[in-house]
């Protein structure tokens, strides 16, 4: 093993031994609590009520990890049990809560039982999460672009949540950069522990390899996980910053959509390719353009073209003339303007804006 690996293996352990350390002072105090409330209602039966025993049991729902969690429950309920046999008299109220004590106390135990895989409690098992999340987006913002060039992106879930089906991805190596858009099968937290998957896979290989291995390295990944919804569809842009030049692959998803400034017509990029995940050694081919001055392209999901009243063709359309009418009014925000202007509320939905000035 070498001496990174040894120091690194050090640092793990030590804050293992740390949080083992805290999980141990804090479950003691909640003990202590636990005794001293049902002291309590033994010692002052007619004004202190069995149910304060509800607080240490949900505080330690919340700080506990699986391990000691279920034998914290335990304790309570043999707390409670013990107070009950002191009192003067079993009344209705006193069933009624004890009833009720030795619910939430099976109902937290079998949730304990539920993070057992995770290994952490409540509120620390949520906070690696979101840092897993912030960590993985922080590798999808877009990257400085020279003055003469804008990018943006906007990115919304079905269910409201930071956790989305829909990803976003963009690179730069020198004077050529890479933009993705990726749709994973599913929505809104349903799909989102797999886009978060995909996201950081997925950001590791752009950052990596050449542009037009991107995708084939992709699919082969996403056939790898072998996963019951193993599918995703994604558009990858390659743009040129000094000619303007670009190239579109995609993988089973809607078009990219150019507005041409000198003209004022729209085209659309429909470059062929199947769904990632579903054909081991698929082939991406490109579509070629060149963003002039004024130009701007359009990534994005179905979320933002498709919906129950609309057929894809047809949002297309429609997202392409807003883009059009952007011509006039300029481009800045012009991704967040149009996602929540025209993107389905029911759906996952993401776009990219690349405009060249």
């Amino acid at each position: 093993m070498s001496l990174e690996s040894r120091m690194r293996w050090r640092q793990v352990s030590r804050r293992a031994r740390r949080l083992i350390s805290e999980e141990r002072s804090i479950v003691v105090l909640l003990v202590a609590a636990a005794v001293a409330m049902g002291v309590a209602a033994v010692a002052f039966p007619g004004s202190w009520p069995l149910t304060s025993l509800l607080i240490p049991l949900t505080v330690g729902s919340v700080l506990l990890g699986p391990r000691l969690l279920p034998w914290f429950v335990i304790i309570v309920l043999l707390v409670l049990t013990l107070a009950i046999t002191q009192q003067p008299a079993m009344t209705a109220r006193i069933a009624a809560g004890t009833v009720v004590i030795f619910l939430i106390g099976l109902i937290i135990m079998l949730a304990s039982f539920r993070r057992t895989s995770l290994g952490v409690g409540g509120m620390r098992g949520e906070s690696m999460l979101v840092d897993l999340r912030d960590r993985i987006l922080r590798q999808a913002r877009l990257p400085a672009l020279p003055p003469e060039w804008y990018a943006e992106s906007a990115l919304r879930s079905a269910s409201g949540s930071p956790f989305a089906g829909d990803l976003v991805l963009a690179a730069r190596r020198g004077q050529r950069v890479d933009f993705v858009v990726a749709d994973v099968s599913g929505k809104g937290e349903e799909a989102g522990t797999r886009a978060l998957l995909l996201s950081g896979a997925f950001a590791g290989l752009l950052s990596e390899i050449p542009s037009e291995e991107f995708l084939p390295a992709a699919n082969r990944y996403l056939v790898r996980q072998e996963w019951l919804e193993g599918f995703a569809t994604c558009i990858h842009l390659a743009v040129d910053l000094d000619s303007g030049d670009f190239e579109v692959r995609a993988a089973g998803h809607p078009p990219a959509i150019q507005v041409h400034a000198g003209s004022g017509r729209r085209s659309t990029h429909e470059p062929e390719g199947p769904f990632l995940g579903l054909i081991e050694e698929a082939e991406f081919e490109p579509v070629r353009g060149n963003l002039g001055a004024g130009d701007a392209v359009l990534l994005y999901t179905d979320g933002m073209v498709e919906s129950a009243e609309r057929d894809l063709s047809s949002g297309v359309d429609r997202l392409a003339g807003a883009a059009e009418r952007m011509l006039a009014e300029g481009f800045q925000y012009g991704a967040g303007r149009l996602v929540d202007a025209l993107g389905s509320p029911d759906d996952d939905r993401a776009l990219v804006l690349v405009h060249r000035r």
